[in-house]
């Protein structure tokens, strides 16, 4: 049996277990390296069927949570959050020496990241990125959209737009690895020389495709950041769109105390 929600839809028995086991991990009440409780605690904790725990089990496998031990149980993966330093994450010193934002942060907490290239091409500005990038809508620019992993698990998407004038000599910003520093250091050696990062983050539930993507459970709090890329000569040359799943980055900011 289910229960029942706003407009008499009825919620499956085993996707309310695989919530509550994800909340559980999610509120640390299953810390990372604790074993799921087994088919027949669950069996017995919920009064249904093993049936419908294994149904449950896919679900709480397929939230990126757990890791799955044949004969052994199914255990709740490691997850350390990955710290954005705002003052630090776009230092020119990382670019030089050959690192991308990303890359420098997940192997400041340990972890192995990976960055699977989705989209590389030619498209049409919508209204708000022409707006940042102060082209008409509808402008050709350059779009660049990735999908970030840490040990494995997907937790962060993020699209990049440039202007068209400002890519179309710099054939390394169509290659799916621009080389060390990425795209920045690639700007930079084309003379366009970065003053200030501007960034925006607003918390919210993930959509549907957004959830399945980042491997997160339905309506997961995800942060979605915007970011200008400004140039010392107050050009915008790079709007980046990111949305990334809530718990696995802690953001800190370094704000002057000025007069």
């Amino acid at each position: 049996m289910g229960t029942a929600v706003g407009g008499g839809k009825t919620v499956p028995r085993y996707l309310q277990i695989a919530e509550d086991i994800v909340q559980q991990i999610r509120a640390g009440v299953l810390q990372p390296g604790d074993q799921v409780p087994s088919e027949a605690e669950m069996v017995e904790r919920y009064g249904v069927s093993g049936g419908t725990i294994r149904k449950a089990m896919t679900e709480i496998r397929a939230s990126g949570l757990v890791d799955t031990r044949h004969g052994k149980g199914s255990y709740v993966k490691a997850r350390p959050p990955v710290r954005h330093r705002s003052s630090d994450r776009f230092r020119r010193s990382l670019r030089r020496g050959g690192k991308a934002a990303y890359l420098a942060e997940s192997e400041q907490s340990g972890a192995t990241a990976k960055v699977s290239v989705i989209f590389i091409g030619p498209m049409e500005a919508p209204e708000e990125i022409a707006q940042r990038l102060d082209v008409a809508p509808g402008t050709q620019i350059l779009a660049r959209r990735r999908l970030y992993f840490r040990n494995g698990t997907p937790v962060e998407t993020a699209t990049s737009y440039l202007p068209w004038d400002v890519v179309k000599d710099i054939p390394e910003l169509f290659a799916e690895n621009p080389g060390g520093g990425g795209i920045y250091a690639r700007l930079e050696d084309h003379g366009h020389v970065f003053a200030e990062f501007v960034e925006t983050l607003q918390a919210r539930p993930a959509a549907k495709a957004e959830a399945s993507e980042l491997a997160l459970s339905p309506g997961a709090p995800v942060v979605h950041l915007l970011r200008n890329a400004v140039t010392e000569t107050g050009r915008v040359v790079e709007v980046c769109d990111t949305l990334m799943a809530a718990d696995q980055f802690v953001f800190e900011y370094r704000i002057p105390a000025a007069d």
